[in-house]
């Protein structure tokens, strides 16, 4: 029997290292003394925990309730002969074991030390145990052990339904064992062997079975194996480390790739642990870094979200110090410029703005950092809106990772120019070594440099390196790969430098990059825009409280000299935009997480409505009339935008209702709708064109329960094998019909399966929009429902909101790119259209939604249009979405774009009175440039600062007039600095006139006059 002695010399160096080389890593060991205070349902703070009594325990200790906390005091003494200070080739630390029960850290057990004056040392976790000694001390060991019970929800990726994703839940049982806590002497010539090892076996393992150079490293390991005695490894270490020397000192070629390593510790907010966990994740995972640049001068790392560091100064100000000691010394370096990593397809134009807006003002005004990166690597998808978005807030360039995931196309370009709907581009960078938690491992490198697609015009690309999602960061054994790896034959070279300066590099080597233009789709994850509803509409409701809450404060300030409620908008702002974090907005989190944000968005509801009416009252005329308050953009039923007003009444007559037998006909005179016996809409009539928008022989209003069963990511996904497995709900319980003097309504029940769904189908005199209320009750596990409309329009494309402005999707397949977009997002509106005819698809709380295009029988073409209403996913949520739901629609037959995009904004900003006029503090003078926002300025000076938008998608030439008195207006980005007007506007003292090119966004900074006592 031949054998392959090259995979046998291989397993001789992984056993040898695994039975020889790891066991003799410690010298010698102590045993320390360990006293606990444990079973906390809560954490509480050191300065508490630090004052109980600890009763005494013995190893092994079994500890943790999901979810509690444990505090372990360790005291003893070091012996005093290893506390040589000049002896570099030992080091004394503790080695602690929690009970880790696998090596992946942040997805279990964690632990942070502190010592007894509160500050921190580092974090404990399977792959960073340690906690350093003081070499010039006493050897007195005395420090405090908050030790976190975090269930390992994840488990072994098999997305099995759990109940450990809620307290209430979690049951009672412990989960792990204390099985160690030493005090314990380094070798560090052994510990230096390790990683020489490590870094060639990896290397060697990477590079092709061909290669003189892997049949080299080979030969230099086996002469390492050969020197080491395993029973004396202390002793002939240095001569294993003296075999390997020749091999790792052989330089790397002048055409390898170069990687920048940037320390990172990708941190979700939330996931599968709930945001008070993520806070001590921060802390842990901080307190680790700061010490590892204490050792290590050399190392670098950077820290994306503001909210993050706002929870240290808030409640750990002494690692909040350090942070900014290390951020003055060039190592600590804040990145992104926003304030959480956000989803970035589904938070509204403005709440995408004042992510930069929340987390530059932090960076700027904590640090003096002006950020020049967007930094979003695992977040599911961008919109074709952000390129505009990141330059408007004086930002740079931008790094993403997660498009690496695509199910389907590879993503053609590493280093590129990203072109948004507006024409704006940024310079972005995609690191092709397929991670943002990188351990700077062979694997790692080889792949940066094996599917860097810009070999061509560029030989840099960025590695993010550090445990991340749970947190955890850099090792010291990640830096000893970096020194390793500098230049080394058959590697890539890698240097640890900043974001800034590999941004700098990358761009000044490719002076001609690539573009890509339009959205960055993620072909995976795609029922991120539909699961976990009550999230998103909580957030698509706040979004629009918070809009009319700075406009009528802001008119209340400027008109009546109202206080303008800054701390409390700021507060709330700060909350609204971590939700909107890519794991909590998407539905893809805990339970826990979950009800909070639910909770959280009641609150916020009441507080919002509290300030709105606040404001409001300052115009009360004491007339006893109602007025509408028009927070639009535009005006309605009579009102200007952004005033209050008496209603004009809607013309046309009463709406009238014809039934029969087999059918419902609505009719206000604008349009006609006919119901079946089924509650389905079988005629959708224009009655200015006499066009009827349901395609012959179908029906729409129809409700479709698909099989939902994704292959593993199941709050996240919907794979295209769901469509094959459909069934039509058109059994009904009830119809019943009303009406009135204004409205006509159908309401229809139906039942099935476990769940029930109450539909209201309402028509308003002088109103061409169908409304659409969808009350249900929902109980189906692994199901997705959707509301179909199969229309009987030619249409190869749809329109679809997004961030200001809208995005063309083909309804067809032609390509793998067309094909894997079978699940599309977006805001509050989609427009299917051919020329001279449309419908609008408006929603208040929606974000998924597909749109296909079919040949009939006759010949002609039908564009089914369907609204993703919701999902039964069971990982990690099991019981998502169970319950009580409602979800309003309108559907208008007859609609240009811009009917679509007023439709969207009615739907979400529910008609409100007032109790007198209010005077609009600006008008514009073209119905496509929309004001999307009017507040005063962040900086509390009392500036007004107003966010237009071209809307419609062509190049528009306005007026905005200004009814108060204005000492000069100033263009600015988005954190409110001035920047250079565009060309063609001016101003004087009552309007601005400007030209907006398709989708531009515009920021005024209106400076107003000083009263006589200001």
């Amino acid at each position: 029997m031949m054998h392959d002695n090259r995979l046998i010399t291989e397993g001789r160096i992984d056993r040898f290292v695994r039975d020889s080389l790891i066991p003799a890593l410690y010298i010698q060991t102590v045993p320390l003394a360990i006293g606990v205070w444990d079973d906390l349902d809560e954490p509480l703070p050191f300065t508490h925990a630090v004052a109980q009594d600890y009763r005494p325990i013995e190893l092994p200790y079994t500890w943790g309730r999901a979810w509690s906390t444990s505090w372990f005091h360790v005291t003893g003494q070091v012996p005093k002969g290893w506390l040589r200070g000049d002896d570099a080739a030992t080091r004394v630390e503790l080695v602690i074991d929690l009970g880790f029960t696998h090596d992946r850290p942040g997805f279990q057990v964690e632990g942070l030390a502190f010592r007894p004056d509160g500050t921190t040392v580092k974090s404990i976790n399977p792959r960073s145990s340690y906690v350093p000694v003081p070499q010039n001390g006493d050897g007195t060991v005395d420090l405090y052990i908050e030790g976190a019970a975090n269930p390992d929800i994840a488990g072994d990726w098999t997305w099995k339904p759990t109940p450990l994703g809620e307290k209430s839940t979690a049951g009672d049982g412990l989960l792990y064992v204390l099985g160690q806590c030493d005090a314990a002497l380094m070798d560090v010539t052994v510990w230096e062997l390790t990683q020489d090892v490590w870094t060639l076996d990896g290397l060697m393992k990477q590079l092709p079975v061909e290669s003189p150079r892997r049949h080299r490293i080979l030969g230099a390991l086996e002469r390492m194996v050969d020197v080491v005695d395993p029973d004396e490894v202390s002793a002939t270490a240095a001569a294993g480390r003296e075999a390997l020397a020749p091999i790792l000192a052989l330089p790397a070629s002048p055409s390898s790739h170069s990687v920048v390593a940037v320390g990172h510790a990708h941190i979700d907010s939330a996931w599968l642990w709930p945001i008070r966990e993520t806070i001590r994740k921060c802390a842990r995972t901080f307190s680790s870094v700061i010490a590892l640049m204490d050792a290590d001068p050399e190392f670098r790392f950077a820290c994306s979200s503001a909210q993050q560091l706002k929870w240290m100064k808030d409640g750990y100000p002494e690692i909040f110090e350090r942070i900014k000691e290390k951020v003055a010394a060039g190592q600590f370096i804040p990145v992104g410029g926003m304030w959480v990593e956000p989803d970035m397809n589904l938070p509204g134009a403005e709440a995408m703005a004042r992510q930069f807006v929340a987390g530059k003002r932090f960076f700027l005004e904590e640090f003096g950092v002006d950020t020049r990166e967007a930094w979003v690597p695992d977040t599911f998808g961008y919109s074709g809106a952000i390129p505009q978005i990141i330059k408007a807030s004086g930002t740079d360039w931008f790094l993403t990772q997660k498009i690496s995931w695509n199910q389907t196309n590879t993503m053609p370009h590493h280093t590129f120019l990203w072109e948004g709907i507006d024409g704006t581009r940024v310079f972005t960078h995609f690191p092709p070594a397929d991670t943002y938690a990188g351990e700077v491992s062979a694997a790692d490198l080889a792949r940066a440099e094996r599917t860097f697609h810009d070999h061509r015009d560029g030989s840099v690309s960025l590695l993010p390196f550090g445990f991340g999602d749970g947190g955890g960061g850099p090792t010291r054994e990640m830096m000893a790969a970096v020194r390793r790896t500098r230049s080394l034959e058959g590697s890539p070279t890698v240097e640890v430098d900043t974001p800034e300066r590999f941004f700098e590099r990358a761009a000044a080597e490719m002076t001609e990059p690539p573009v890509w233009s339009g959205e960055l789709y993620l072909e995976l994850h795609r029922g991120s825009y539909t699961t976990q509803h009550r999230t998103k509409q909580g957030n698509r409701r706040n979004e629009h409280w918070l809009r009319e809450a700075e406009l009528w404060a802001a008119t209340a300030a400027v008109r009546t000299g109202a206080e303008y409620p800054y701390d409390d908008l700021e507060r709330i702002w700060q909350l609204v935009l971590l939700q909107q974090f890519h794991d909590i907005l998407p539905g893809t989190s805990i339970a826990w997480v979950h009800r909070e944000v639910e909770q959280n968005n009641r609150e916020l509801a009441a507080q919002l409505q509290t300030l709105i009416a606040s404001a409001l009252a300052n115009f009360d005329v004491g007339d006893g009339a109602e007025y509408l308050a028009n927070a639009a953009p535009f005006a309605r039923d009579g009102v200007a935008a952004l005033s209050a007003g008496r209603r004009t009444l809607r013309e046309g007559g009463a709406p009238t209702l014809e039934q029969t037998a087999d059918r419902h006909v609505l009719d206000n005179g604008l349009v006609r709708v006919v119901v079946d016996a089924d509650g389905l809409i079988v005629s959708l009539v224009d009655l200015a064109t006499g066009r009827d928008a349901i395609a012959p022989g179908a029906a729409g209003n129809l409700l479709q329960l698909h099989r939902d069963l994704p292959n593993q990511w199941d709050a996240w996904d919907v794979d295209d094998h769901y469509q094959r497995v459909v069934s039509d709900e058109t059994g009904v319980d009830a119809i019943t019909a009303a009406q009135d003097a204004d409205t006509v309504s159908l309401t229809i029940e139906r039942s099935f399966g476990r769940s029930h769904v109450t539909q209201v189908l309402r028509l308003r005199a002088g109103n061409p929009t169908l409304h659409i209320d969808n009350d249900i009750d929902w109980h189906e596990r692994r199901k997705m429902l959707k509301l179909a409309f199969p229309l009987d329009i030619h249409a190869d494309r749809v329109a679809a909101e997004t961030q200001f402005g809208h995005v063309q999707r083909p309804t067809h397949s032609n390509t793998s790119w067309d094909a894997a977009r079978f699940e599309l997002c977006a805001h509050r509106w989609v427009h299917v259209a051919e020329p001279g005819f449309g419908v609008a698809i408006a929603n208040e709380s929606s974000y998924g939604y597909d749109a296909l295009r079919s040949t009939r029988a006759d010949g002609g073409t039908t564009t089914t249009a369907r609204v993703s209403l919701l999902r039964g996913p069971t990982f990690p949520d099991p019981v998502a979405d169970e319950g009580r739901h409602t979800i309003d629609l309108s559907v208008r037959v007859g609609a240009d774009v811009r009917a679509a995009i007023r439709d969207g904004y009615r739907i979400n900003l529910a008609e409100r009175s007032a109790l007198g006029p209010v005077a609009p503090l600006v008008r514009t003078d073209h119905p496509a440039v929309l004001v999307e926002s009017l507040k005063l300025a962040e900086d509390r000076s009392g500036d007004v600062v107003v966010r237009l938008y071209e809307s419609e998608g062509a190049r528009a030439a306005a007026e905005l007039t200004l009814d108060f008195d204005v000492d000069d207006v100033v263009v600015t980005d988005l954190i409110e600095r001035e920047i250079a007007a565009p060309a063609g506007l001016a101003h004087d003292g009552r309007s601005v006139r400007f030209t907006l090119r398709p989708f531009q966004l515009l920021t005024l900074r209106i400076r107003r006059t000083p009263s006589p006592d200001r």
